[in-house]
């Protein structure tokens, strides 16, 4: 609760005043059964006259429009509330993603987080309406009718104190029971969304593969577990209001019968019946309206425990502790010094192992290793995508836990492996390098990453709109983009890792050299399969299980490293002498 008070704070007002305009129209509700109780038992039975009817309709009248405005106002007060709470919830929700590290990532799938900032904060807020409309007015009408039942007979009014206990526990047994269901409701929702998310996202693998069977009774599956799950929770609300439309009916007929013999002896009044039967209606429906917000609330509580999941997660990146906050990266120097680390921290097998290497300025630096001998990992460490377990990475000589993350990742411009690009324009996706880049610097940019022939020859150009993830470009064509998008951030380190993987050899051999022209000053650091993308490099760095096990150019590693000659004659023709 104390959590959630920074979000009731700033709309204080609206909860304060939507649940009092709540009690105008309950006040109201209360009153008009004793007016009309007045009607029928002094207006037509004592003889007081029409006039007396018609003064007591207009006081009805002037009730109901003040019960009409405080529910009005009570509804727009309670919308205003809980909308405002719920944006700013998922607000912070989204900002607290965002600052997570990737290991934080791991531990949520993105089908579960998208439902957590959708559906989830959606059930906190429809509950929050529904609280604000209903937190006053039903107790409120629950106690005005109570004692209003009591003053007009109380003998009478004993029926409905046998009838509240046995509600009552009967609203806690079902509250009990549906809390966990809707728990396991909201789990089978994240299935199926992140179902759903990787079908549309790999849409054009699945056809590839023509594997739509497969997907369909995937989602299929993941369909029925939400719908039997939702109908295994929902059961609990249909059972509840048979049981209290139950409860109301027997109970308005008890009262009926015994308040009816009272009429007939001459103990009560026809008036003052119709008054004590509208009343127990009014007693039974304030109950039935806590029994609807308990139900609500059990499963707004389920949707607030996994919303707490992710603003109680402890963000492992920050740079709280950080020494050199207003320092930028301004050279470039990289140094590992007995680096280890591995992804899941209770393996017993380093991802890393006692990794030692000194990158210069300006020098390009190419990585090069079997599938998953560590590459991508070392070069994730550099802007702190994730931290090391043992020893230390520095850039400029200086910790890269010392900088802040703003500063460091700024200095560092990578390309990862995966390219991702944005529904908009190629412009705009390029201007995330640099918002304010001028069309100049754009075209110099993408030209360096050989890119900007083929955008232009497209009709519309730099403003031609790419679908969702740069689906109407070739993987060559996204990859030049994603280099030039990351050119423009003008970074002192360049990180391309295996970036240039489905551009032709040619078209390669041109980065490399613009590189070499234009990024004297730029730290590159190319990881690749292709010994051919690195063979130039001023030097190279060759990994196996996690170690280093070669480092110099390719001249000294033909003569000293196994490992890389095996790769070398690998991809050569047989027939080069080595």
């Amino acid at each position: 609760m104390k959590r959630y008070w920074i979000y009731v704070k700033p709309y204080l007002s609206a909860f304060i005043i939507g649940p009092i305009l709540m009690i105008v129209e309950v006040i109201g509700e209360v009153v008009m059964p004793l007016l009309l109780s007045n009607i029928i038992d002094q207006g037509v039975s004592g003889g007081r006259g029409i006039s007396y009817i018609i003064a007591m309709g207009i006081t009805m009248i002037i009730t109901a429009l003040c019960m009409m405005a405080g529910g009005v106002g009570g509804a727009y007060f309670a919308i205003k509330a809980s909308s405002g709470f719920a944006n700013d919830l998922r607000k912070d929700l989204f900002n607290q993603i965002q600052k997570f590290s990737f290991t934080n990532i791991d531990q949520f799938n993105t089908g579960s987080l998208i439902t957590r900032l959708t559906n989830d904060i959606t059930q906190i807020q429809n509950m929050l309406q529904m609280l604000l409309r209903m937190a006053l007015r039903a107790p409120g009408m629950l106690i005005g009718a109570l004692i209003m039942a009591f003053v007009l007979n109380p003998k009478l009014a004993l029926v409905i104190l046998c009838v509240i206990p046995l509600l009552s526990i009967a609203i806690f047994i079902i509250m009990k029971v549906a809390l966990p269901r809707f728990t396991r409701m909201q789990k089978k929702l994240d299935a199926l969304n992140t179902t759903t998310q990787e079908n549309l996202t790999n849409i054009r693998v699945v056809k590839s593969f023509v594997r739509e069977d497969f997907e369909e009774n995937k989602f299929k599956k993941a369909n029925m577990d939400l719908k039997e799950s939702t109908i295994k929770a929902i059961k609990v609300v249909i059972f509840t209001m048979p049981l209290m439309t139950l409860a109301m009916n027997i109970t308005t007929l008890a009262v009926v019968w015994f308040g009816g013999n009272q009429v007939i002896v001459g103990g009560m009044t026809s008036g003052v019946l119709t008054a004590f039967v509208n009343y127990v209606v009014q007693i039974l429906m304030s109950l039935m309206m806590v029994s609807i917000v308990i139900l609500n609330s059990s499963r707004s509580l389920a949707s607030a425990r996994r919303i707490n999941e992710v603003l109680c997660t402890e963000i492992d990146l920050t740079d709280e502790n950080a020494l050199h906050k207003d320092v930028n990266v301004q050279q470039g120097k990289i140094e590992f010094r007995d680096v280890n680390f591995k992804y899941y921290k209770n393996n017993e097998k380093w991802v890393l192992e006692n990794i030692n290497l000194v990158i210069h300025p300006g020098e390009t630096v190419g990585i090069i290793g079997s599938t998953g001998s560590g590459k991508s990992s070392l070069v994730q460490l550099i802007p702190r995508l994730y931290d090391v377990d043992c020893g230390e990475v520095l850039v400029d000589d200086i910790n890269v836990k010392d900088y802040s993350l703003n500063n460091l990742r700024n200095g560092v411009g990578i390309v990862l492996q995966k390219n991702v690009l944005f529904s908009g324009t190629i412009k705009e996706n390029l201007q995330w390098g640099d918002e304010n880049a001028s069309d100049d610097e754009i075209y110099q940019y993408a030209e360096n990453a050989q890119a900007h022939g083929f955008i232009s020859s497209f009709k519309e150009g730099y403003n031609t709109e790419l679908g969702q993830g740069g689906v109407n470009v070739s993987g060559g064509q996204k990859q030049r983009i994603s280099i030039a998008r990351t050119l423009l951030k003008k970074p002192k380190i360049l990180i391309l890792d295996d970036s240039t993987s489905a551009v032709d050899t040619a078209t390669e051999a041109k980065i490399r050299e613009s590189f070499h022209k234009e990024l004297k000053e730029i730290t590159k650091i190319i990881i690749a399969q292709r010994i051919s993308s690195v063979i130039d490099a001023d030097k190279i760095v060759v990994l196996d299980d996690g170690k280093i096990t070669g480092m110099g150019t390719h001249e000294e590693l033909m003569k000293n490293c196994e490992t890389y000659t095996e790769i070398y004659y690998s991809q050569m023709d047989k027939k080069v002498t080595a």
